[in-house]
């Protein structure tokens, strides 16, 4: 009797995770036909993401134009690019001190998972909103139900999936 159990919840749960796969792919197949036009929301909720992360980044940080002023009291070159400042050059003083080309820094900030100063690491935005930045970016850049659903089934059904294949 106990044996027959086993095989019936063997048998029922191979059942589960084969219909999940069967929604997964149906899932990727809809989105493989969707229209142009959907993917495209997705680039605008990317770039409105990261204008809203950019403005708080120019809120804390506000961009100022090089001057001969800031020559003798400033660093004379970005670390990130190593190029000299010019006079008129937009850049970005730091809490710490460290200034940089406006550009590079923010190149620096979108790519790193932290976001901190290239020279001595003094936090530059608080480490939570820089995460949920990244994990919001990432999520829209992959489209997020696929990731969802792999992750989810991952959980519950752990490398037994494997075995399958």
């Amino acid at each position: 009797m106990a044996s027959l159990f086993q095989l019936f919840s063997y048998l029922y749960t191979m059942a589960i995770a084969l219909f999940d796969l069967l929604l997964l792919k149906a899932v990727l197949l809809i989105r493989s036909v969707l229209p142009g036009n959907m993917i495209t929301h997705s680039d605008k909720l990317f770039r409105i993401i990261t204008t809203q992360y950019f403005n708080l980044v120019e809120e804390k940080n506000p961009t100022i134009r090089y001057t001969e002023n800031l020559r003798h009291r400033e660093s004379r070159e970005c670390a990130v690019c190593l190029s000299e400042f010019l006079e008129g050059e937009r850049m970005r003083k730091l809490r710490c001190k460290h200034a940089f080309h406006k550009n590079c820094l923010d190149r620096w900030l979108e790519e790193y998972l932290a976001a901190t100063c290239p020279l001595c690491r003094t936090e530059v935005l608080p480490e939570e909103l820089v995460a949920n930045y990244h994990l919001l970016r990432d999520h829209i850049e992959n489209g997020g139900s696929y990731d969802d659903a792999a992750f989810l089934l991952s959980v519950l059904y752990g490398d037994g999936l494997r075995r399958l294949f």
